[in-house]
Order: structure tokens, then sequence, then C-alpha cells
């Protein structure tokens, strides 16, 4: 059976999984996307005060959707990036065409392996309910997203989205008893940062890209390698020399060494750049944002206290790892800054060798006695 996987089916399994939106023809949407508009401009303003990161690709677009609208989405962004992938798998000989990815949570290249190696082949609907059913779970938690889709040719219309998840936004408020408007611009801050963050430094989004080409150039599928992989995986799983679910859930596991070495490179630059997100929205709003503790507090909790069915979907998928990013890179960003101030910090948007490692985010004196040491040591 060829690899393929039905794009329809995964939007129905999706949706059913994501369920109703709880604002659904709310008349509160109407005041959230007049208001996430305005705010978006208002935030990107304060970004660029707070870091002095300017994009170079000119006003910041907001998109207010729903639920099934973020969903859709990311399977345009998951369809771009398993073109090659799928390609490769149906005719093993061909090679890859390069095709980029969206961002580093997208990163599938790995379990294309392992559901290759556990079943030959996966059929078109089974690949489709397995990322549908991950769509529809994240689209009921998700609030915001920069949306860094992954060729630069296609379809340019639909590039360069800040998104925001309207009922999953108007949820929180009403819940937690959140004044919306500050809420919403702590929201839109974080967002506008991770977008001049790429469009901002001239080299990020290309070097992010290599290392997603990386990965898809590395995916073999002979059945044969991807069961020695498995069986590689299980027996570090025994003998605890391997990597564990909670540092990166399956695709970590099931990755060839080459694949982890890359993915731990995504795995340091999304730390930075998340603890840099959560660190610019709290200061460029500290001024105009009262409730800003609070919403840190909360959301801090939020996403800690997840049990049950809830952590294991993050353990299996890596959103558990993706968690500890945001604290670990809060942690690297504030020890750089104690460090030597905001200059040393900006060391890190110098080149793509001045990114710390992830063994440099969780222990940062090591990143700092590397960029201090003196040239040819």
């Amino acid at each position: 059976m060829a690899a393929d996987v039905d794009w329809g089916f995964a939007r129905t399994v999706a949706e059913r999984v994501a369920g109703r939106d709880p604002f659904a023809g709310s008349y509160h949407e109407a005041s959230l996307e007049v208001d996430l508009l305005e705010l978006t401009t208002q935030a990107e303003g304060l970004v660029e005060v707070e870091t002095g990161l300017v994009s170079a690709s000119g006003v910041a677009r907001a998109k207010v959707t729903d639920r099934i609208g973020w969903v859709d989405a990311n399977l345009a962004s998951f369809e771009r990036l398993m073109r090659p992938l799928i390609g490769r798998l149906n005719d093993p000989p061909a090679v890859g065409d390069g095709t980029q990815a969206d961002q580093a949570d997208g990163l599938l290249a790995p379990v294309g392996r392992a559901f290759n190696a556990l079943g030959g082949a996966v059929g078109p609907k089974v690949a489709g309910a397995e990322l549908g059913a991950l769509l529809g779970w994240m689209s009921s938690r998700v609030l915001g997203q920069y949306d860094l889709l992954i060729a630069e040719d296609d379809r340019p219309d639909e590039q360069d989205w800040v998104y925001y998840v309207g009922p999953n936004i108007l949820s929180l408020e009403k819940r937690y008893g959140f004044p919306p408007q500050e809420f919403r611009l702590w929201i839109a801050v974080h967002e506008c940062t991770h977008r001049a963050q790429f469009t901002g430094v001239h080299w990020l989004r290309p070097y992010f890209l290599s290392l997603v080409n990386e990965l898809l150039d590395s995916v073999d599928p002979d059945p044969k390698r991807m069961l020695d992989a498995l069986s590689d995986t299980l027996r570090e799983a025994r003998t605890g020399e391997g990597p564990s679910l909670k540092d990166g859930g399956l695709s970590l596991l099931l990755a060839t060494p080459e694949q982890r070495a890359t993915m731990q490179k995504v795995t340091g630059l999304m730390s930075l750049l998340e603890g840099h997100g959560d660190i610019t929205m709290d200061r460029a709003t500290v001024d105009r944002i009262p409730s800003q503790r609070r919403f840190a507090r909360v959301m801090s909790q939020r996403r800690k206290n997840a049990s049950g069915l809830t952590r294991l979907i993050q353990r299996l998928t890596g959103l558990e790892a993706k968690l500890a990013q945001y604290e670990e890179g809060e942690d690297f960003v504030r020890a750089v800054e104690a460090a030597g101030g905001r200059d040393l910090f900006d060391v890190v948007w110098t080149e793509p060798d001045a990114l710390p490692t992830i063994n440099e985010i969780r222990d940062p004196q090591l990143w700092i006695d590397r960029v201090r040491a003196p040239a040819g040591a």
C-alpha cells in the first residue's frame, strides 16, 4: 500500500475531536476580531521598542479564526511539509524536493519513519486520523500562533499571518475573569515577538528551514532500516541509554542519532525563542497591563497542571518537552542578561553559530564562556 494522507478525513477527525466552539456565534466574536486587528498593530510597535527587532516583511497581518479554521491552516502546512516525504515513501528511489516546514512543532519526519517501521506503510485514512486527532486536540487549547509557512512561492497570500483562535481566548477570559483588552494585547505581543524574531533577523528563517530540510533528507524509506531503528530504540529504552519520552515524545525516541542531533538544535532554538517571547511579552506591557502577573501565573499553572489523558498526549507528542522550553528559555535569557546585559544577549541574533545549544540553554554559563572566548581560542 502506498503511504499517503487522506487530508479530508484528517479534517473530519479534527473537527470531531475539537468539539463545538463554546462561543460559536456569540456576539463576543465581533468585538474580538476588531480588537485583535488593532491590538496586533499596537503589539508590533511595543515589540520593536523592547527588542530592537524590526520586521523586514512589512506590517503584521492578524487573522481571528475558529478551531477548524486553525486546523485548516495547519493542515495546509503539513501537506506542504509532507509532499517530499510521501513522494519518497511512495517511490523510494526518488529524491526529496526540499519542500520546507512551517514550524518546529510540525517536524513529523521521524513519525513518518515510525509509521512505516510498524506497518510497512500506513493507509491514507489511518495517517489522516492520526494527524486529525492531534490537530483537533490542539485546536481546543492554542490561543495564538505566528504561522511561518513553508514554501516561499506557494500561496504567498496565505503566509506570514498572526493567527488567534477566538473561542479559546474568549473561554479563558470568561473562565478566569480576565480583562479582555489587557489579555488580548498580552497574547498579541507574544505572537508579534515570534514574527519579529523570524522576520527581523535576516538569517533566522533560512537557518530554521535548513534544519527542517536536514530532517526531511534524513528520512530513509527502507522498511528494514526502519525496523532496525525501532529495535535500537527499544534496546535503548530498556538500558536507559537513549532519550526518554519526556525529552521530546515519540518523534525523538524513534529518530536516528543524526536526526536527534538536528532535533536538539531545533529544541535549543525554540527554547530561546519561546523564552524570549515570554520575557518580551511581560516587559513590553509592564506599564500597560496591570493584570500581566496574574495572566502569567494562570498560564503557567495551566501548562503544568495537565493530568490523565492530557498529560499522556503531551508526553507522547513531545508537547511536554515544548512546555518546558518556556521556563528554560526564560532562565537562559535572564542569566545571560545578568552576566552582560542586553548587549550580551543580543549576540544570539548575530549568526547561527551564536545560537545556544540545548545544553547551553540549560547551563547558560557554557554559552557565556563560549561567546566571550577570544577568537581562535
